[in-house]
């Protein structure tokens, strides 16, 4: 049996496994463990874990898995969670550069709780008749609808496993647009369930959002069902965006250890 120290994150909702993993001594390529670590009956608990590793060259490498125990591209609530797990530990004070799967990101502690995250530059905006398409460290589908009575799983899912998307997958996004407001619903890949809340969802949500405001807007207050979030950025032209941060919660819940 191995015992390891854990501590859980919740971004808006979203919620983490972190482990500090600078002495490789939890096997990253273990999925099966990540799997029950994250298992909400057999184990801690989460949407995905984090792992926090050293970098020759950045503060520290954020390792991302989904909790179907698979490696996974970037989230952005874990990656705000991440930054105030290693303010936690005492890795920097305001601000902080490190790696991810994605590339370098920058962060700033905006209080105990609260991170600002610059996510990576989108360089394409596919439209797919009134839907959207991009990747903003992850891949999401945006849908612009009436958000009431919708079945997030079930629709969802329908595009997820599309003929299109069907092997690599894809996240999707519903959305409903007031003016600079949003509110999003998200079906997560990996996770294959409706969560409370997607950082790079919402950041694709407010960049496909611009485009269908005819370009009014260059950021966005998100109402997700687990927090409000914030997203600005800088557009190139309709389809390349700079200077993209997400901002929201990155809140502590509790730390332990557990026994396998």
């Amino acid at each position: 049996m191995n015992s390891y120290r854990f501590h859980k994150y919740q971004g808006a909702g979203n919620d983490f496994v972190i482990i500090d993993n600078r002495e490789n001594k939890f096997d990253a390529k273990d999925f099966a463990l990540v799997n029950q670590l994250c298992d909400r009956r057999f184990g801690v608990g989460s949407d995905g874990l984090m792992l926090l590793e050293n970098d020759d060259h950045y503060t520290f490498r954020m390792r991302y898995y989904n909790s179907d125990g698979r490696e996974a591209t970037m989230c952005g609530n874990g990656g705000r969670c991440i930054v105030a797990f290693a303010h936690h530990l005492g890795l920097f004070e305001k601000e902080v550069t490190f790696v991810a799967v994605d590339g370098v990101h920058q962060a700033i502690m905006e209080s105990d709780e609260v991170v600002d995250l610059e996510m990576i530059d989108v360089d394409f905006v596919e439209r797919i008749g009134e839907d959207f398409y991009l990747n903003t460290g992850s891949p999401h589908y945006v849908v612009f609808q009436d958000l009431s009575d919708l079945d997030v799983v079930k629709e969802g899912r329908s595009i997820r496993y599309n003929a299109r998307f069907k092997e690599e997958g894809t996240n999707v996004n519903f959305v409903s647009m007031d003016k600079d407001c949003l509110k999003v619903l998200t079906y997560e890949r990996g996770v294959e369930d409706e969560t409370l809340a997607c950082g790079t969802g919402v950041t694709a949500a407010a960049i496909a959002a611009y485009v269908m405001s005819g370009c009014q807007y260059e950021g966005f207050d998100i109402e997700a069902k687990g927090g409000r979030l914030g997203v600005r950025f800088q557009a190139k032209s309709i389809n390349e965006f700079e200077h993209v941060w997400l901002k929201g919660p990155a809140v502590r819940v509790f730390e332990g250890d557990i026994t396998l």
